[in-house]
Formats: C-alpha cells, structure tokens, sequence
C-alpha cells in the first residue's frame, strides 16, 4: 500500500456541497486504471476546506467505490482533538491506513509537531504516512523530525515534498533519509515534476497530484522506474513536461480542478470557495496541452 503509485483525486464541491457523483466516478477510474492505492482528502482533495461530515462522508464513498483499492484518507486539523476525530471516521470508513500533516495557524515547533504524531499514532489502528508539504502548511520537517517521528507506532511512509533534481544529488538524499529511517517505513515523493527523479532515485512510492485525474500516464512512470526503466520514466515526464509547466505556474490544484472540468468529470466549478479556480484563459492553456499530450479524451 505504501510503494508504487498513490493517486490523490479531487472532491469535488458544487453549490458549496460534495459532488458525490463526481466524486465516485473520479474514484472509479483511479480503481479501474490499477493504482497501488487512493489518497482520498489529500491536499488535492480540499480536506482542509471542509466539515468533520463532509470528511466522513467522502471518506465513506473513497472506500465505497474503490473497489478494494486500498484508501489513504487524509486526517489533518489545525488540532489535535480534530484531527483525532477525523482518523475515528477515517477509520470507521474502512480506510486502510491515514495521511497526516501538520497544520498550524500559529506557527509550530518541532516539539509541537512531534507532539501531534506521538497523540494521533498512540491512538490508531491503521498505518499512518507523514506528510511533509511545507507549500501548503508552512511547516518543513527537520531530518532529526523524520527521523523522531518514524519511530513511533504505526507510522509506515514518509512523504517527502520532492528531491534534488540532480540524479546522483536526488539518490544522495534518498539513502540519507533511509539511514534515519526505520527499514520498515517506506519513502514516498510527492513535487510530481521530480517524480520520475526521486523513483528513479529509490523512493518507493509516488504520492500523485496527477494520478488523481490521470492515472495512466503516472502509472506508465511509476512502472517503468520501479522496474529498473530509468529512461522510460525520465522521457515520460520530460513528454509531461508541458503539465509540470503548468503545475508550476498555477499551483497543481489549479490545474486538475480545471482539467477535470475540461473532461466532464465534474462540473466547471468544482473547488470549495473562495478558491475560484483558474480564470477563461488559464483554462484555455489547460485544454491546449491535455489536447497536445493526448489527454483531452
């Protein structure tokens, strides 16, 4: 569950409510397509916008529809009494492990930080990934953080925000964050422009932005770098490069909101206010390259 591709959807919202057609049919897909696993109410799922109901509900119908696709639910909450609610229903929904960042408004410690887990994981009885996204929370890991919070029960990943984009800088890291690491926690790439980089470098697992909405070009990657295919995974993303243009210039968010409205998989507004998505021209550019990538059917 923690190696290979993790593919993380959107939940869409309409009319201030989540989209449960659009919501089972982007699960469906990633289940049908054979993703390792499903991140559902990641960062790209928008959990940080929603209710403790409208969390356990989309948890519910992740799990529902997946098809026994195992699903990751994420669990964050600026505290902890929260985000110890949120792995109850996680866990309640039959989710097969969680994914927990460490929110804050106001600025947290390491020791905060260290705090947060050692309270989540003492009470969970599914595995739990650790999840290190400094552009949305504004919180970075320390090594010395990974390597306290690895330590404790039921972690097993680590996602890391990305890698060097040199390749022997990239496989330089990666056997660093394994001498911190317990063998038993496995690492994890998210960044999914460094992708291929940090698969090719000896990450384990893809924790994918792009999986969410197309699942098959992420697995083409993740399959050629897991089996050895180096090149094959370095020129699928540099065939990708047009989106992790895109990514860069809007944010990822931005851009799988707009490119699965663009496919009629949910609606043109598909993000909890006040996010408002991209303006007509930015869609405009979404469409051009999902069209010059083959990716517009």
């Amino acid at each position: 569950m923690f190696t290979g591709l993790s593919a993380f959807p959107l939940t869409p919202i309409t009319d201030d409510a989540i989209d449960e057609k659009a919501f089972a049919v982007l699960v469906q897909r990633l289940a049908a397509a054979g993703v390792d696993s499903i991140g559902a109410l990641g960062s790209t799922g928008s959990y940080a916008y929603l209710t403790r109901e409208e969390r356990a509900r989309a948890a519910r119908m992740a799990v529902q529809h997946a098809d026994g696709t195992p699903v990751i639910v994420g669990i964050g909450a600026l505290r902890t009494r929260h985000v110890l609610e949120a792995a109850e229903d996680a866990q309640n929904a039959g989710a097969a492990g969680v994914l927990l960042a460490p929110m804050s408004y106001q600025r947290l410690t390491d020791d905060d930080a260290f705090g947060l887990y050692e309270d989540v994981s003492a009470h969970l009885s599914v595995p739990l990934v650790v999840y290190d996204n400094p552009g949305t929370t504004h919180f970075t890991f320390s090594d010395e953080l990974y390597a306290r919070v690895a330590a404790l029960p039921r972690v097993a990943s680590v996602k890391i925000p990305g890698v060097p984009a040199d390749p022997a800088a990239a496989q330089t890291r990666v056997h660093h964050l394994r001498q911190l690491l317990p063998d038993t926690v496995t690492v994890g790439v998210s960044g999914d422009a460094l992708a291929a980089t940090g698969l090719n470098a000896g990450c384990d697992a893809w924790y994918s932005v792009l999986a969410g909405t197309f699942p098959e070009p992420a697995l083409t990657l993740t399959r050629a770098a897991r089996s050895g295919d180096a090149s094959r995974a370095r020129a699928e993303s540099e065939r990708l490069q047009p989106l992790w243009d895109l990514f860069a210039r809007y944010g990822s968010l931005r851009v799988v909101a707009a490119a699965a409205a663009h496919l009629a998989l949910t609606p043109p507004h598909n993000l909890p206010r006040p996010l408002s998505g991209l303006d007509t021209d930015g869609r405009a550019e979404v469409a051009a390259v999902l069209e010059q990538l083959g990716l517009s059917a």
